[in-house]
């Protein structure tokens, strides 16, 4: 029997249209809640856990959590996607044409990124409440706050999960695409501190906190610490992303506030970026000062966003997803990815995860496209995930 492409169609096209940016995840989860209630789950059998409480954002509701029996013995197996957008999606209004779906207005995203994803995931746990298929048991799992630095994973409530041994994550791109490794990233808040003065009447009496951050800034960026980063064999990058500061032309600045990131799939190497960071801005400080000698100072502090991971191609997981597109008449092919997931914390969780496409094309731009055709082989490819009994 096969997917019902058509019910998964119309979900998609629903799903994007439902403003939810990061935080603001709920009107999307009760959406999912009452597809899943129209198919026939109890109520009680959905689950919310308290992620959106610790996560230090202020988040209108958890991640959404449906476990359902297998008719045959096997192990656990979790099927994923994050339902949250970036901010430019709010406002979609998708239209299918020549075989892509875009949103009309062009100031907006479409939202495919990811929920595409949540709707692959929704149509694959209602085939298995309505449809009479073999499988063993199975999980559903719909993240939140992850296009904020992969929160909603980061903070879930592991035990609720049933103890998967595979897990199967739809994000971005291909489905054809194994996602086995990815980045880790550090995120960084820099405030650098300086001296106001009158910038017209006694600018030598000021420290600026601008000119502080602009020679840390520049000395990265002139040492090869900034941007793209390669130093021998070791690759990373960097950002300053964010900054800051100052109220008038006429006052020297004495506070800013920088926010930065720091990225390597090495954790050393990674650790290596964010010490030269710090270090540009400790020598900074050191240079600016005013003409009695006074300088500025800077704290700085940070955490770790999302650790890095790689998955063995022997590992289950990663062979059942192998299956699972070559069972549908595709080639899969392997990638290493320089961005976080949601299968990052996974993986630290103790539960390997594979991330595969759904077909979204261009995303966090206005000019985001969901291909019909590759989101529906994503659903086939779930549909194989979530029955085939080799594993």
């Amino acid at each position: 029997m096969p997917a019902d492409l058509a019910r998964a169609t119309d979900l998609v096209m629903r799903l994007m249209a439902i403003p939810g940016p990061s935080c603001r995840e709920a009107a999307v989860a009760e959406f999912v809640v009452e597809q899943l209630a129209d198919a026939g789950v109890n109520r009680s059998a959905i689950r919310f856990d308290r992620a959106h409480r610790r996560t230090g954002f202020d988040g209108n509701v958890g991640n959404l959590i449906l476990k359902i029996k297998g008719n045959r013995r096997g192990p656990r197996r979790l099927l994923m996607a994050h339902m949250d957008t970036v901010p430019i999606c709010v406002g979609s209004r998708p239209v299918r044409k020549n075989g892509r779906v875009a949103s009309v207005d062009p100031k907006t995203g479409l939202g495919a990124d990811d929920r595409a994803g949540a709707a692959v995931v929704l149509n694959t746990a209602i085939e298995m409440i309505q449809g009479e298929r073999d499988h063993p048991p199975l999980t559903f799992l719909w993240t939140i706050q992850e296009e904020i630095g992969i929160q909603g994973v980061r903070h879930m409530n592991v035990s609720q999960l049933g103890r998967p041994r595979l897990s199967f994550n739809f994000d971005g791109g291909s489905p054809y695409k194994l996602t086995i490794g990815a980045t880790g990233g550090y995120r960084m808040t820099i405030v650098v501190e300086g001296l106001a003065s009158h910038a017209g009447g006694a600018p030598e009496q000021g420290v600026s906190a601008i000119a502080i951050a602009a020679r840390a800034i520049a000395d990265l960026d002139r040492h090869g610490w900034h941007g793209a980063i390669e130093k021998g064999r070791r690759r990373g990058t960097s950002n300053i992303g964010v900054i800051q500061g100052g109220a008038a032309t006429n006052v020297v600045t004495d506070h800013v506030e920088i926010r930065a990131e720091a990225r390597s799939h090495s954790p050393s190497f990674r650790q290596r970026i964010v010490r030269e960071i710090e270090q540009a801005f400790l020598r900074a400080v050191g240079e600016v000062k005013n003409v009695f000698g006074v300088t500025g100072s800077v704290s700085i502090s940070g955490q770790l966003d999302y650790e890095s991971f790689r998955l063995s191609k022997k590992e289950p997981a990663v062979r059942a997803a192998r299956e699972a597109v070559r069972a549908i008449g595709a080639e899969p092919t392997f990638f290493v990815c320089d961005g976080g997931l949601d299968a990052n914390w996974m993986v630290v969780h103790g539960i390997p995860t594979v991330t595969l496409g759904c077909g979204q094309l261009f995303q966090h731009t206005c000019d985001e496209q969901l291909d019909v055709k590759a989101f529906h082989d994503a659903c086939r490819i779930a549909l194989q995930l979530a029955t085939y009994s080799s594993t």
